[in-house]
């Protein structure tokens, strides 16, 4: 936590976009927070609104660009006309007022509060410098006589400086302008988001009748038609109907999705042909959409810690500009040629002008709004800018088994009759018998046997039997399904099938046996898979130099079978909830920079304690909210796209960082007139702050390159 600011206040978070109320904070520093708009008191820059919207607030653009064009049309004749006449002073003077008080104006209020509030900022040398160029110059208009008879020429006049002030005020509305449209572009990823959302929704009332309701009047257990080509309005459930639904704007797959009632579906996502009625279960600010467009907000808001080299350099920097302005005004006004003090004041104020640090301010904040929209068009959600710096390092990936290299769905693998009976037959004998159950084993078998479309038969005399199976009668014929357990108090033998069983297991099978009247008739096979991208994302992972550590909860012959099969040599099982986060911390002790990837609520804590947490999309809540990174797509391939963004990143940060420094470190000395006495050579003021503007235009374009990144 920083210390608060006059009117402002620090807080952790930003509000997220679905509040009403709005909150303003700097792109800068993101730690100010403010009520209402207006200026940041560290580096000056205008306040933006916290709340995402699909229409930008443009305010500050457009007040720039018309402050520009004025500024342009009264700066234009400063610029062509040479003026020697006394009348013609008095048109400079004219000319150059309104371009200083009412399109620089802002500058002077910005550079005002840098020294009300200590900070001082690339506003105060704007200020500074403008200001005593043209309030230099009305004296001399106004008051020649007041000037040493030195700086006084044959016709009774003193040199004057409009030109510089007005021609500068318009060059750095200029870089304004430019900038400011940068930042517009850096929120397109926000901006498209939120255009995914319908903003209407068709609720069907008790009655049965349907009306069209705004987006937010609907509430939690609404029943809402979608209608074929329509969006789906909220998450929630199917209730009737069945469709294909396009999630590709979640899940990247541009396959459609099939939907059957009791499937789930996702606000935003476009139904096909069917009509379907759903119940809504997340709406507002709790639908997955709301949720990754404030993860992306807040991330686009948050720092990285090479920002503090940037801060650093900047609060020492500005106090150091006005020290070399002073010592140039004074060396030129004492021992410099004559007109000595047209020189001190020409040369003091390029220092002031080209020394503006904006196109400091502007590397790493730019560069990490960027990334975090590129990431976000990719399915990979930045939490903040920490994560998107320290991916990079990351030596160990330690990565959850169920739900993360697997499916986290037990599915029904092995099918296997053993008498003749035809392996249809088996399956629905077994899904007849468990179509009551809510077990996840009982629900694999009862997908299976949809998948297949088979039709269920009644069953009569149906019976439980806890920790062992279940039993019944379908027809003639006496059926049960259970573990060995059952089948020995049936007296059936199994004998014959348990080495084969047990291969299946040693794979982490759960298996099961069906009996038919007595007799041994199949076996079924539930498993939970691994994910098809796994393997592709495992070998990417390894070719990235990525130490991969599977931590699980199961047995140590499942999880075994698991690593062997994707090439994974560093296993730990039989992990429990509270001892994952330990893990964690005993690797990093042992030196390595550690990510965690998971997605139950049982990894939360060990997603906490890594580096680096990554959190499936497909997982928890509670796991996305422990981590830095969330694969929306849920694919591990994820992970190497985001160390090549985190890297590219980087390396455009410092790219920026060293367009900045590299440029001040040579404009400064130029400015102050060093080359002057081997040369002859001067800046101009009107010139520097032209290589000002341009300084931060090829910050900004260096920035924007990331969106071209390819990864």
């Amino acid at each position: 936590m920083q210390k608060d600011h006059a009117c402002c206040k620090t807080v952790k978070s930003i509000s997220p976009p679905h509040q009403t109320h709005h909150q303003y904070t700097c792109p800068m520093h993101p730690e100010i927070i403010r009520d209402r708009p207006g200026d940041c008191p560290l580096c000056g820059m205008a306040l933006e609104t916290t709340t995402a919207s699909v229409d930008d607030d443009q305010n500050e653009l457009k007040d720039m660009k018309k402050r520009f064009w004025v500024g342009c049309v009264f700066s234009m004749p400063l610029i062509f006309a040479m003026f020697s006449h006394e009348w013609m002073r008095w048109s400079e003077l004219i000319l150059a007022t309104p371009v200083v008080l009412w399109c620089g104006w802002p500058f002077f209020v910005r550079g005002w509060k840098s020294l009300v509030n200590r900070s001082l900022n690339m506003f105060t040398l704007i200020s500074l410098g403008v200001g005593v160029a043209y309030f230099y110059s009305l004296v001399a208009t106004l008051m020649p006589t007041l000037f040493p008879v030195s700086l006084i020429d044959g016709t009774g006049t003193v040199e004057t400086y409009f030109e510089p002030a007005a021609v500068i005020v318009t060059l750095i509305l200029l870089g304004q302008v430019l900038e400011l449209k940068a930042r517009s572009q850096t929120n397109a990823a926000i901006k498209s988001l939120l255009g995914l959302s319908p903003k209407t929704a068709r609720r069907v009332n008790p009655d049965g009748t349907e009306q069209d309701v705004a987006l937010d009047q609907v509430q939690i257990s609404d029943k809402i038609r979608v209608r074929p080509g329509e969006k789906v309005p909220v998450d929630g459930m199917v209730l009737e109907g069945q469709s294909s639904i396009d999630e590709s704007m979640i899940t990247g797959e541009p396959i459609p999705v099939e939907k059957n009632i009791g499937d789930t579906v996702i606000g935003a996502t476009v139904n096909g042909t069917g009509s379907v009625i759903i119940a809504a279960k997340r709406v507002g600010a709790d639908t997955l959409l709301a949720q990754i467009i404030h993860m992306v907000a807040e991330a686009q808001r948050s720092r990285a810690p090479i920002q503090k080299l940037a801060d650093v350099v900047s609060s020492y920097f500005v106090p150091v500009v006005i020290g070399i302005a002073a010592v140039s005004f004074a060396t030129w006004s004492l021992i410099g040629p004559e007109p000595r003090m047209a020189f001190a004041i020409i040369n003091a104020v390029a220092v002031l002008i080209i020394a503006c640090p904006c196109a400091l301010g502007l590397a790493t904040p730019l560069s990490i709004m960027v990334a975090t929209g590129k990431g976000a068009t990719l399915g990979i959600l930045f939490k903040n800018a920490e994560a998107i710096e320290i991916l990079r390092k990351i030596d160990t990936l330690v990565v959850d088994k169920t739900g993360t290299l697997t499916l986290g769905q037990p599915k029904l693998v092995t099918l296997e009759p053993q008498t003749g009976l035809p392996s249809n037959d088996l399956l629905k004998y077994a899904a007849s018998l468990e179509a009551g159950s809510e077990h996840p084993l009982a629900n694999a078998i009862a997908r299976a046997a949809k998948e297949k479309s088979l039709v269920l038969e009644k069953v009569d005399g149906f019976a439980s039997i806890t920790g062992k199976g279940v039993q019944g009668k379908i027809g003639t014929q006496s059926v049960a399904l259970g573990n060995q357990s059952l089948m020995e108090d049936l007296g059936i033998a199994v004998l014959s099938v348990e080495a084969h069983v047990n291969e299946l297991r040693s794979q982490g099978q759960t298996v099961m046996y069906v009996a038919l009247n007595q007799q041994l008739a199949g076996l079924l096979g539930v498993a939970d898979p691994i994910k098809e991208t796994t393997p592709e994302a495992i070998r990417a992972l390894r070719e990235d130099h990525i130490r991969i550590v599977m931590m699980t909860g199961d047995n140590q012959t499942t999880a075994e079978f698991v690593a062997k099969k994707l090439g994974i040599d560093d296993v730990i099982a039989g992990v429990l909830p509270e001892q994952k986060a330990q893990k964690i911390t005993e690797l990093q002790a042992q030196g390595y920079q550690v990510a965690m990837a998971g997605d139950g609520i049982n990894d939360a804590p060990a997603l906490a304690q890594a580096h680096v947490g990554i959190a499936m999309g497909t997982g928890t809540d509670v796991a996305m909210e422990s981590a830095g990174v969330t694969l929306v797509k849920g694919d591990l391939r994820g992970i190497v796209r985001a160390r090549h963004l985190s890297r590219a990143t980087m390396r455009n940060i410092k790219q920026n960082l060293f367009f900045a420094f590299a440029y001040n470190t040579l404009g400064v000395p130029i400015a102050a007139g060093v080359l002057y006495p081997f040369f002859g050579l001067l800046l101009n003021p009107m010139i520097a702050a032209l290589a000002m503007s341009l300084s931060s235009v090829s910050v900004i374009a260096n920035a924007l390159r990331l969106k071209r990144a390819g990864l």
